[in-house]
């Protein structure tokens, strides 16, 4: 930096100063080629000046004007006489003094600001460490202060100092890389991963890549500097959709010419999804922490909602799911879903940040206090949960036996009509084998498309005829001139009691969007959300991929003596990859927001009985073929069904936009 200095008054003379030596010293490289100016006056010319621009009638130590150029960066107007007066009250050399004030002022010029207390206390931090280098005692720290200002004096504070010392050069490289390894690593909070911390450091590393900048600039130079992170995030946590291309290999032949745009649509929607609360807060000059804080939590929140609905919606991984390892914080959704865990989460996250940054700021440790009693409050009422869906578990009521054939996918689909029909004899004596073992259940309940046939309203199921037994099973039906993936209820005698077709459809699998976009079929929707019976068990289905939606799966007015939910799926397509796991983690996550038990007949497995708490109380891992049998117990309504998704939306919006109001009203002061 080239420092250009006018001497307005001669006293400045007898002192010895490297104005550019310091200026550098505050900013580093990054500005070695800017150009600033420093005015040399005393008390009776800054007056004039404060009063004139600024409206102040009094002198004071040092003025900075900004230019608003990136070379030439501004003026800096430093006071003789009150600069001695405050070095003498300070009992410090005036030259120290003085560097402080150039720093002072070379860090307004390059868009550092004081107006609120955690822009002040990022602010001296910098000057501290500027002023450290050239051998200058901490200017805020009193001779009796037992901690030092930044921290770094104590081991915790030596962690905080060296993450407050961790520089990426604007619009680098390492920036952009960085971004994106930080997306990639916040997947792995999520089964079957559980490593919770990772989450917490991708999150909180691009809301610290973002805010630690001034001013980005516009919007979609926003969003092309955080845009690595949503596409990261995004591919790293959904690939293992691409799986399902590769799992039939006349299938794959068809489809691998897919997989990378596939991929690349798979960034770009990540891009556009999940970098909206990075957007959201990279203008972090108009506001303070506080409203930065509720601002990166509330339209991350109103990200998730939105997940449910935009385009077909896909609602996969709220970041609440993280807290599974922890079964009372994890039924704290019982009280405000998964959207209110995620804010509780996201919002701790981003206060975390905001203190390493600034250990003065009194408002992060206040919101951070805030954080820890919600969370709290989420705690105790998951205690509450846990507890209401114990109730009755000695209770044996309907004996359920869950199917999990365990076939591969190649042996399910069809390829000539020889083939299919001797792969569809085999799977009947394969379903029939599975649920005829030893044991007496009361109801059979088989997975997604078992039934290897078409079902016709008035065909007579022979399987159940032999079985003896009612089934639910899941089959593709045909009426109305459309097929249906549907779940068929079927008594005893082989008669079809009740059909529930599903609703919402998988795009790109089970029909074609637009149109345009391949699928292997093209399925007709379901009426929506109902209410079955099978033997005295009262149920709500749900078939695959509808249970990790919120409010979908019951009716607006669902009897008081719902058992359970029932959820028949085929992972088959995804194997042992993540997407499995974190399936079973969305059926958990719906028993725990419905207080509503569930069954899960997964055709390649996980097969399982959760309870309403969430808790894996049996299962059949991946690729066994076997039954397993259960009872449900615990069915109970949660403050989260009463209130549903929208209202608790609207509750999180409110709180968040009354905290923004908060801490925009504090900054002010």
């Amino acid at each position: 930096m080239k420092v250009y200095i006018d001497v307005h008054d001669k006293r400045w003379n007898k002192y010895k100063v490297d104005f550019e030596k310091i200026a550098n010293t505050a900013v580093g490289a990054v500005y070695k080629h800017a150009e600033v100016s420093i005015i040399l006056t005393n008390d009776a010319e800054i007056h004039e000046i404060n009063k004139t621009y600024r409206n102040v009638d009094k002198p004071t130590n040092v003025l900075s004007f900004e230019l608003g150029d990136d070379v030439l960066l501004g003026d800096i107007y430093i006071s003789l006489d009150t600069v001695r007066a405050e070095a003498a009250a300070a009992k410090i050399p005036v030259e120290h003094h003085v560097a402080h004030m150039v720093v002072h002022g070379v860090l307004h010029l390059t868009g550092h600001d004081h107006i609120t207390d955690d822009e002040a206390a990022v602010m001296e931090f910098k000057e501290i460490k500027a002023l450290k280098k050239m051998g200058i005692k901490n200017p805020y720290q009193d001779e009796n202060e037992f901690m030092c200002a930044d921290g770094s004096c104590c081991p915790a504070g030596r962690i905080v100092a060296l993450w407050q010392r961790c520089r990426v050069r604007e619009n680098s490289f390492w920036q952009y890389a960085l971004y994106a390894l930080f997306g990639a690593i916040a997947s792995l909070g999520f089964a079957p991963f559980y490593q919770w911390w990772w989450t917490l450091i991708g999150v909180g590393g691009a809301y610290w890549l973002t805010v630690r900048n001034n001013n980005i600039g516009g919007f979609w130079k926003s969003l092309g500097r955080v845009a690595p992170f949503g596409a990261a995030y995004a591919v790293s946590m959904f690939w293992w959709t691409l799986h399902s291309i590769y799992v039939v290999p006349e299938l794959a032949q068809q489809f691998a010419i897919w997989t990378a745009p596939a991929l690349i649509g798979l960034a770009l929607a990540g891009v556009l999804i999940f970098s909206w609360p990075l957007v959201a807060i990279a203008q972090k000059r108009m506001v303070g922490c506080v409203a930065r804080v509720f601002i990166f939590a509330g339209v991350w929140t109103l990200v998730l909602w939105a997940r449910e609905w935009m385009f077909t919606g896909f609602p996969w991984n709220p970041i609440a799911n993280i807290a599974m390892p922890f079964p009372i914080l994890a039924n704290s959704m019982s009280l405000w879903g998964a959207l209110g865990l995620s804010f509780v989460i996201v919002g701790g996250i981003a206060t975390l940040v905001e203190v390493m940054r600034a250990l003065r700021c009194k408002a992060g440790w206040l919101m951070l206090g805030l954080w820890i009693v919600l969370m709290g409050i989420g705690a105790w009422y998951g205690q509450h949960n846990m507890q209401v869906s114990d109730v009755g578990a000695d209770d044996k009521n309907v004996m359920l036996r869950i199917v999990q054939p365990a076939m591969s996918q190649s042996q399910k689909a069809t390829h000539n009509r020889a083939q299919a029909l001797e792969y569809a004899e085999y799977n009947m004596r394969n379903l029939l084998s599975l649920a005829s073992g030893a044991g007496d259940a009361d109801v059979i309940i088989y997975p997604e498309t078992t039934y290897p046939y078409v079902v016709l309203n008035d065909d007579n199921i022979a399987l159940a005829r032999m079985l003896g037994r009612p089934i639910v099973m899941g089959a593709t039906t045909f009426g109305d001139g459309g097929l249906f993936n549907s779940m068929v209820v079927v008594n005893s005698d082989g008669g079809i009691q009740q059909v529930y077709s599903k609703s919402h459809l998988v795009p790109f699998g089970e029909y074609r969007p637009f149109g345009v976009f391949p699928a292997p079929v093209n399925l007709t929707a379901g009426d929506g959300p109902t209410v079955l019976e099978v033997g005295g068990f009262v149920f709500a289905p749900a078939i695959c991929y509808e249970v990790i939606f919120s409010d979908s799966l019951l009716p607006d007015m669902a009897p008081e003596n719902l058992n359970a939910i029932v959820n028949i799926t085929n992972d088959t397509w995804f194997g042992e990859t993540s997407g499995t796991y974190q399936h079973l983690d969305m059926v958990r996550r719906y028993a725990i927001e419905s207080g509503l038990p569930i069954v899960r007949a997964n055709y390649s497995g996980i097969s399982a009985f959760v309870g309403a708490d969430g808790a894996v109380i049996s299962s059949l891992p991946i690729g066994v073929a076997g039954v397993l049998d259960g009872f449900v117990w615990g069915a109970h309504q949660t403050p989260y069904r009463v209130i549903g998704l929208n209202g608790w939306m609207m509750i999180v919006l409110l709180f968040a936009s009354m905290c923004i109001m908060i801490g925009v009203k504090t900054d002010e002061r």
